[in-house]
């Protein structure tokens, strides 16, 4: 493992996050969180924008493909209820030979590094957490452990984005975290294209028609509000990979076997969505007409 020194503290740090994600359009998204971390001054400082969606619509994937865009490693923080500030900065852990070791967070890492940090559903933490990070995010960029009895300053380089989903299970941040959060980038959820290239490229062996149904269904309930997601989409398309591969031969009709992934993934609810792209027999533009369902 990889280790630093700051004012005598020996840290040992986090590894990078190396993510297989295909990103298809979405350049506009990109390009804005791009924006926000140029600096064109050599007093100018980085924005720290938040990503703001439903749960996947691929918050994360974007904020890490424009990391890549700028040849950063990445290092990706997973937020929860129980994040404490420790977790955030430096926790301590008894090594093999009983002593004390420093490990730093992906956060700090990051910064020491000159990398990339994603605090990823960050609206999960409490306002106690998030002050320890305050002052990484307005013009001090630093952090303090007092475990650890050190200040870590930022390098130059290092970028911080976060996501947060919009759902009931998150806590509203403070004001004065709001502030230097911004800005506030909405994602929505894919263009029909795009979820289909996704789903594609996530399951390469399944039928073309079987991707395009799975589309569709997805399609009809983004028109209705719905928050099934391409991840969603992609569970029902392995579910739907094997069953249909088990049941190779049976005479049991493909549509129902994706009728009963698609309720055993998102529930019976989730039907009245299979229903309305069954019955709509004209094509939209969000919903294209590809394959008989007849």
């Amino acid at each position: 493992m990889e280790t630093t020194t700051i004012d005598g503290v020996t840290l040992y740090l986090a590894h990078p996050d190396e993510l297989n994600v295909p990103i298809y359009g979405r350049q506009e998204v990109i390009d804005q969180i791009l924006a926000c971390w140029l600096t064109i001054h050599e007093e100018d400082l980085p924005l720290t924008p938040r990503l703001v969606g439903k749960p996947g619509v691929g918050k994360t994937t974007l904020a890490y493909a424009a990391a890549k865009k700028l040849g950063k490693d990445v290092y990706i923080f997973q937020a929860t209820v129980d994040t404490r500030p420790e977790d955030l900065i430096i926790t301590p852990v008894i090594s093999e030979d009983k002593k004390i070791r420093y490990v730093a967070s992906p956060i700090v890492t990051a910064m020491i590094k000159g990398a990339v940090a994603i605090i990823d559903e960050a609206n999960r933490m409490s306002e106690k957490s998030w002050a320890s990070l305050a002052p990484l995010l307005d013009a001090r960029r630093y952090v303090e452990s007092i475990i650890a009895g050190i200040k870590i300053k930022a390098h130059p380089e290092f970028r911080l984005c976060v996501t947060m989903n919009e759902d009931a299970s998150t806590f509203e941040l403070p004001e004065y975290i709001q502030s230097r959060l911004q800005p506030q980038i909405f994602i929505d959820f894919p263009s029909y294209e795009e979820e289909k290239a996704i789903l594609k490229t996530n399951l390469p062996w399944l039928e073309e028609k079987y991707l395009d149904y799975i589309v569709r269904f997805l399609q009809a309930a983004h028109d209705y509000g719905e928050p099934y997601s391409i991840r969603d989409g992609v569970n029902i398309g392995r579910l739907l990979i094997k069953k249909l591969h088990y049941l190779k031969n049976s005479s049991k009709d493909p549509l129902k076997i994706l009728k009963e992934c698609i309720a055993s993934i998102l529930g019976d609810q989730a039907l009245a969505y299979f229903k309305e792209f069954v019955e709509d027999k004209k094509p939209t533009s969000k919903r294209p007409f590809l394959y008989p369902l007849d």
